[in-house]
Parts: C-alpha cells; structure tokens; sequence
C-alpha cells in the first residue's frame, strides 16, 4: 500500500495539478460536481455575469477565446453608447444625421444583428456550462428563466434595434429623395405644406390645404402661413414658367383660384421638365411658385400630405387629442344632417374623426376650415414624440410611405429632426391670410408681404 501510495505521488508530480487542486484555485472552472449547493450558487454567479458583462462567463469557466471576444465586443458596444450620449448632449445633429441616414442605419442595422446572433451563442454556452442537472431541484426552473430574461435583454433588445433599424432606411428610402440639399435664405427654411385631396368625387388631386411653414435655421422657431385655397390674383415672379402665360398674374375669375394652379402644372408639364429629376411634380413646382409670389418668400421644400391616407398615420400613433372650441359636425352638408358630431372639450380622435374634424364644411366656411387644420397639424407634431413613435414604429413608417410626399433629400433630415427637436421647446406662430384682415379675392400685395416679413423677422433680444 505504501509503494502504490508513493507511485501515486510521484504521478501526480509528472502530470500536475490534479482537477481538485484546480477547484480549490479556481472553483468556477473546476467546481465541486458532486456538491448541489455550490453548482446551484455557481450556477447564479455565472448566469447574472451573462447578463452583465455579455462573454465573461467563458474567460472565467469555458472557451477563453470566446470569452475574450465577447467581453471586447460587449466593451466596444459600451465604448460607441457613451460616445453616442456625449454626442446627443453635444452635438445631438450629428447623432440625428446617423440616424436618418441609409448607410449609418445600414451599419447600425449589421452590427446589432451580430450582437444578437453573439450574445445567442454566449447565453446558450452559459446554459451548457451552468450544468443545471447538477443544481438543487428547486433552483433549476428559476436559474433557467433568469436565462431567459438574460437573452430577451441582450438578443431581443439588439434584434429590435437591428429591426427598427430596417425598417427606418426602407421608410426614409420610400419618401425621401437623395436630392440637393439646400441652404437657408435669409437664415430661414420655408417648406411649402400642402394637403392632397384626390377623394372620388375629384378628378386628379388638388391641394385642400396650403401653408408655408418657416424655420429659422438657428434656433428652429417656426411660423406656418396659411394660404386660402380660393386666393385669387396670383403674382409669379418674373423667373418663374408661370410668368410667360400669366405675366399679369393667374386672373380669370372665380376658376383662376390658387388650388387649381397644380392642375395647371400637371396639365402643362412642359413647364417644368426636371421636376422628376429632382424628386418632386409639374403641379407641386407650380405651387412653389404660386406661394412664392404670394409670400415674396423663397420655398426650398415641399411635403405633400394626401388626405385620404393621413386618417391612417393618426391610427398608427394611436390617435390625436385635440382641445374643440365648439361642437363640430361629422359629415353632411350644409342643410342635410350630420351623420355625427364632434363635442367641444378634449376630445380624443381616431383617424376617421381627426380627418373629418380637419374638413368638415357644414355650416362653415374654407376660413374656419383652415384654422382646425391648423389644429389638427399641430396636435398631431406634438403627438410625434420619440416614445411614442418607436412603440408603433412599423405602423407608423408604413403609414407614413402612403401619405406623405415630398423632396426633401435624405441628408437634410438630420439637421430638420435637430430643429424640430429646437422648436419643441418655442411656440409655433401663425400668420393667416383670411378676412378681414386680408383679402384673397382682391389680395394687398405690399400689405399681404409685409406682414409675411414681420411674421418671419426674428425679435431684435433686448439687451
């Protein structure tokens, strides 16, 4: 016995440290198999470090390689979310131009389907090297599901990201054109906002709404002109292709409204032949030009809403609340019955209500009709908050590709998301070009301008 005991001791010395000796080193990697208790406690330490530090699981009990490789892409993702909140503080346009871009979304796209993919295989070989058949019973359904939530917070998180992510270049593809990007006049942006109504009882579409909205390119302090869809006398500037057939302005009578000059560049595309270069329409450039002679201002964008559709974009962000000054009428015309009525208060709407609330003529007029247009764009924009679109993110891009038309190139949208992010923060003004103070059947041009130049002067600050 004792020469087996020496023959013993001498094997151990040739061939090293013995796996008992590794536990008592290391007992993560080289645990006490044999005892339930320590593998149950083992069991939690490596599961909780799975969902902390994604890879360090397998520096300390599996393949080291792996483990090193986890724990630097876990750092490197720790590394780019600090820069990005720095950023966001310091320069937040350059984490929207990320953001709104193809290829910055592209990359974003890769990088969290391969996190998801590695933090997959990391938690699945935590699992195998937990060896939950050799824990206590009652601990092993809880060291599981603490598993579970460790794979929904790591992989699900990175395949939403990698999801929205998609979905966002294929929504901003659909809209947005990779146009020329244009600078501000006069230190401002002045995007011309029409709302299409190409309903079924119309032959093409014709803007129901018209408005500019003007930016200041520093601060994003917007005004938003509203411009009657009936305004008669019409001015082009002399550059434009509407001033060779209407040198004297768009006057012909009651047909010669502001709203038929789209039909006009639609039906004379001659006009206008790079419109589709440039991602836009005959008829929209048209318009462009109309609000430009009214206004004296020049409009570098367009966005054209179609009405029918945007009942779908306030469904997808799950309606629109919206304080009514007086009980408005669902439907009908003047003289027949409404089939239902909008109460006044704080009134919560659905797209059908929302829309019909925007348009409704009965006992009304295009005047009164513009000023809950007005509402109803306003309430929706504040409606349009971070939180709140990503939780109906896919409804809402989908919706937003059937509604919305326009050409503002893809690379201005980060520095146009800094800016609507600025005027949050500052009342929206208004300047309406109704009666009495205007007069669209016979408009005050040297009138009408200057108080478009006031609306869009900033104040002088006070020392």
């Amino acid at each position: 016995m004792s020469q087996n005991r020496f023959q013993n001791q001498g094997r151990f010395e040739r061939q090293g440290p013995s796996q008992f000796q590794g536990a008592a080193s290391n007992p993560v990697r080289y645990p006490e198999l044999r005892s339930a208790p320590t593998m149950t406690k083992r069991a939690w330490w490596l599961v909780a470090l799975n969902l902390l530090i994604p890879g360090s699981v397998q520096l300390l009990a599996g393949n080291r390689r792996l483990g090193r490789f986890g724990v630097g892409a876990t750092f490197l993702l720790w590394a780019l979310a600090i820069i990005t909140i720095v950023l966001y503080w310091l320069a937040p346009s350059v984490v929207y131009t990320i953001a709104t871009n193809a290829i910055g979304l592209t990359v974003v796209q890769l990088m969290l389907g391969a996190y998801a993919v590695l933090w997959i295989v990391l938690t699945l070989d935590t699992l195998r090297l937990v060896r939950l058949i050799r824990t206590l019973p009652s601990a092993r359904i809880l060291v599981a599901g603490l598993a579970v939530i460790a794979l929904v917070a790591t992989a699900g998180t990175a395949s939403y990201g990698a999801f929205v992510a998609g979905v966002a270049r294929s929504g901003i593809a659909s809209v947005f054109s990779g146009g020329d990007m244009a600078a501000p006049v006069n230190g401002r942006y002045n995007i011309l906002l029409l709302g299409g109504d190409a309903g079924p009882d119309r032959t093409g579409l014709r803007p129901d709404s018209i408005s500019v909205a003007s930016v200041d390119a520093t601060t994003g302090a917007t005004t938003i002109i509203g411009i009657p869809r009936n305004m008669e006398q019409i001015q082009f500037a002399k550059g434009s292709p509407l001033y060779t057939p209407f040198p004297k302005g768009y006057v012909c009578g009651d047909l010669c409204l502001i709203d038929y000059i789209y039909t006009y560049g639609e039906e004379h595309p001659a006009l206008y032949p790079d419109a589709a270069k440039h991602g836009t329409l005959p008829g929209v450039e048209a318009m462009k030009d109309a609000a430009e002679g009214v206004l004296g201002l020049k409009i570098q964008y367009f966005v054209l809403i179609d009405m029918q559709g945007f009942s779908d974009l306030v469904d997808a962000l799950g309606g629109v609340t919206i304080n009514v000054p007086e009980r408005t009428p669902i439907g009908g015309v003047t003289g027949k019955t409404p089939m239902a009525w909008v109460e006044a208060g704080s009134q919560k709407m659905n797209g059908f209500t929302a829309l019909w609330y925007a348009r409704s003529r009965y006992n009304s007029n295009d005047y009164a009709r513009m000023a809950r247009q007005r509402q109803v764009q306003e309430a929706l924009l504040k409606q349009f908050q971070p939180a709140n679109v990503l939780s109906k993110f896919q409804e809402v891009v989908k919706a937003g590709t059937q509604v919305v038309k326009t050409d503002v190139p893809s690379g201005m949208l980060g520095g146009f998301v800094d800016l609507g992010a600025k005027s949050r923060t500052l009342p929206v003004t208004h300047l309406e070009l109704v009666p009495p103070t205007f007069n669209p059947a016979r408009p005050d041009y040297q009138q009408l301008r200057a108080a478009v130049a006031a609306a869009t002067t900033p104040a002088t600050p006070k020392p």
